[in-house]
């Protein structure tokens, strides 16, 4: 049997919203080249960091 991957060992990227790292979730296994966004409220305010800034 293969060992877990520690979770400092999983891959991460930031967050363009609000800068902070996230890393690879199991959910996230199928599509992890276009997750761009660490949670449902940052891809929420994309578009309000566009208009404002």
């Amino acid at each position: 049997m293969a060992r877990q991957q520690s979770k400092s060992d999983l891959p991460a990227k930031v967050c363009p919203v609000c800068g902070r790292p996230f890393s690879w979730r199991k959910k996230w296994s199928d599509c992890w080249e276009e997750v761009k966004y660490c949670s449902e409220r940052c891809r929420r305010r994309r578009n309000q960091q566009s208009e404002s800034g």
